[in-house]
């Protein structure tokens, strides 16, 4: 057995293999490990922090991290109290037969932090089948970021009207008054509730001037009013609980409107996605369309990140997201198509959330198809994914934890991944 160890390159970075061969030289997460090893990224920062405070090493080990059961508490109530370092994936949440609107179709799935602390995300799926009637709904408590996932929207806010569906996001801040329409009568999707600083676009870096998502893509409403009276209700979210006040007329009464606080949508096939071209699969930080920043250069109190069909050619490198543990924790959904680290399970409409630390990485059909597969030029079709990536651990709501739609079975993906190493053979 040989070993060596080494300072290199900036940062004081370290490297030792205890089998010759066993690094991969010059590539972090090559197609095919040396003596049939799996690749794994421990992140000990976010991805997104300076260079000089980027902290992360590359493990390749005999079987990678994600290969166990889940945890049980070990002291009663800390599941509910403090999150779970489980691993948790959900089945996309029926639509109600019976009349819901958009307010009453809400089902919290997870958050951390709050609006007293102006910190942290609150994540929901919204599952509705009735427009809201005479009535409006604001929330003081943070700034909502809305992806559609089935069925359409027309949400008439104090600002004028937003048409959004599928494939594209809409965000109203904190305070501004709207209610929800159903063009399609029926309606599901993801809602995280932004406790921190408003959403922006990235910061490009050594990207350069052009890429990702273009401010000239986001549209703001033209100016539209309701003259109208009559038996209205204000549903307001403040400090954690709903309000309800009842008013004489539409609150949706503003004629004309200037200024830089305004509810705005995306369309997501707009973005301009950034990828290799040599090897190695960047990280997921490189999608990011909008950050909520925090007082730490680099590390988000909000990320939303997507995964567009994009173009995939990476040479010698596995292309689908690698092994990892990672500082942020990440609550990922799928508007539509598939997601190319996983085989099945993973559905449109469905959820996964992975907190802090907590492994996870390609399931094990779709490792062993990923690690034969010919490398030429890929274009990945038909997906589009997204993630809320946050600094905070998200705790699950009970009722995400009780549902019938949490895939109780969700570590089972990962059991499959076999054991390849042998020292005798590089």
């Amino acid at each position: 057995m040989s070993e060596r160890q080494y300072l290199s390159g900036f940062g004081n970075d370290f490297a030792s293999e205890a089998l010759p061969g066993a690094l991969p030289p010059g590539q972090n997460s090559p197609q095919r490990v040396s003596y049939g090893l799996y690749a794994e990224q421990l992140s000990g920062t976010p991805f997104t922090v300076p260079r000089a405070l980027n902290r992360r090493s590359w493990l390749y080990r005999i079987r990678p991290s994600v290969t166990h059961e889940p945890f049980r508490a070990y002291d009663q109530g800390a599941v509910l109290l403090d999150g779970t370092p489980n691993q948790l994936r959900w089945d996309p949440f029926p639509i109600p037969t019976s009349p819901t609107d958009f307010v009453d179709g809400l089902q919290k799935i997870c958050g951390t932090g709050s609006a007293a602390a102006t910190m942290g995300i609150a994540v929901y799926v919204y599952t509705c089948s009735s427009s809201m009637e005479k009535r409006v709904f604001y929330d003081a408590d943070g700034e909502l970021l809305i992806v559609p996932q089935e069925g359409s929207l027309r949400i008439a806010t104090e600002f004028g009207i937003i048409d959004a569906g599928p494939g594209e996001i809409v965000v109203i801040q904190r305070g501004i008054k709207f209610r929800v329409e159903l063009p399609d009568h029926l309606a599901r999707g993801y809602v995280c509730e932004n406790f921190g600083a408003l959403l922006r676009l990235p910061d490009l870096g050594p990207i350069g001037a052009n890429g990702l998502a273009n401010s000239r893509d986001f549209l703001t409403p033209v100016a539209a009013y309701e003259d109208v009276d009559g038996d209205y209700e204000i549903i307001a979210k403040f400090a954690g609980n709903m309000w309800a006040a009842k008013i004489d007329h539409s609150p949706l009464d503003v004629v004309a409107w200037h200024g830089n606080y305004a509810p705005y949508k995306y369309d997501l096939h707009r973005f301009n996605a950034i990828n290799t071209v040599s090897f190695d699969h960047p990280d997921p930080s490189i999608f990011t369309v909008l950050t909520s920043p925090s007082e730490l250069p680099g590390v988000a109190n909000l990320d939303f990140v997507i995964f567009p069909p994009r173009w995939m050619v990476a040479q010698h490198t596995f292309r689908p997201p690698y092994f990892h543990r990672n500082f942020m924790n990440e609550y990922m959904g799928l508007i539509s198509g598939e997601y190319d680290a996983k085989a099945e399970g993973f559905l449109p409409g469905g959820a996964s959330l992975h907190n802090c630390m907590s492994a996870h990485g390609p399931d094990a059909a779709t490792f062993e198809k990923a690690s034969k597969a010919k490398l030429a030029p890929q274009y990945v079709d038909d997906t589009l994914a997204f993630m809320f990536e946050t600094r905070y651990a998200l705790r699950p709501t009970a009722l995400a934890l009780e549902s019938e739609h949490l895939q109780r079975d969700y570590f089972e993906c990962w059991q499959g991944l076999a054991k390849h190493f042998n020292p005798d053979k590089p």
